[in-house]
């Protein structure tokens, strides 16, 4: 369908979740010299500006990264991610987000590689251009699916995987299980993140039926809900799936979430949590 446009959303307060997630694994990939390979399969533009028409129109952001970023108890767990949104706006005034392409490779090293790729006809040209000179990085339009099957296992054999679709279509929610199943069988031993939005909370039971019938260990949720669930149309809540999470992982959101919730939430209702589909 290729209707989707990250611009009108990002910012929100599942970008910080996944955000967060995306940073704390990376910063763990950083704690050995090995170099690491990281892959987007729906990298989307690369940067969105908040002062834009799709971002005002929405005013997403406001109930997200506005809300966190320039707060005076920020938990260390968040320092890293917060950087890369200080990066893009220098000045103190809140312009421009990073999505998970510029994340990552502001936390990357030399020796580090990014493949990013991306279908969408007004979104690629956008991420290409914010890489075009960055020779750590390869951009391609292509489908990302398909990624996991040619680039998979990476030559250093350390890495992560970031499955980030819009799900647009109910077959996303398959897809996504075969793509985790795909790339696991290749290269066993990388990171796997993948964001789900719960719009409906049948679907996600499915997601997760489908992940336990993998044979996979090893994958931790963590989910930051806004509302309750609800059969009415919209995302109540959002979350991110870990296959081999670093083992600090765990802990650290278990840390930064109830602060996230509280902050993103001032109402409180919804829910946040930590937990294992399949644990060890």
């Amino acid at each position: 369908m290729l209707s989707y446009r990250h611009s009108f959303h990002a910012g929100n307060h599942a970008d910080v979740l996944k955000h967060t997630v995306l940073s704390l694994i990376v910063s763990a990939l950083n704690e050995k010299e090995k170099p690491w390979f990281y892959l987007d399969t729906h990298a989307g533009a690369g940067r969105y500006q908040l002062s834009g028409e799709h971002a005002e129109r929405t005013g997403e952001y406001l109930e997200g990264i506005a809300r966190i970023w320039q707060q005076d108890d920020l938990p260390a767990e968040l320092e890293s991610y917060i950087s890369c949104v200080s990066a893009l706006n220098p000045n103190g005034k809140l312009r421009f987000y990073p999505g998970s392409p510029l994340i990552a490779r502001h936390l990357m090293r030399p020796q580090d590689k990014l493949h990013l790729t991306e279908l969408h006809p007004s979104d690629y040209p956008l991420l290409r251009n914010e890489f075009l000179k960055d020779e750590r990085a390869r951009t391609e339009r292509s489908d990302g699916y398909q990624q996991l099957k040619s680039k998979l296992p990476p030559p250093s054999r350390r890495g992560l995987v970031l499955i980030d679709p819009p799900y647009e279509i109910k077959s996303d929610y398959q897809a996504v299980v075969d793509g985790i199943k795909e790339g696991h069988k290749r290269f066993g031993t990388g990171t796997y993140a993948l964001w789900y939005p719960v719009v409906m909370r049948q679907q996600i039971k499915r997601l997760f039926a489908g992940l336990e019938a993998s044979g996979i260990r090893r994958i931790m949720q963590t989910e930051l809900a806004v509302l309750p669930d609800s059969d009415r149309r919209g995302m109540t809540a959002s979350g991110m799936v870990v296959v081999n999470p670093p083992w600090k992982l765990e802990e650290q959101m278990n840390t930064v979430l109830p602060w996230l919730h509280k902050k993103l939430v001032p109402g409180g209702t919804g829910h946040a949590r930590v937990s294992w589909i399949v644990p060890e």
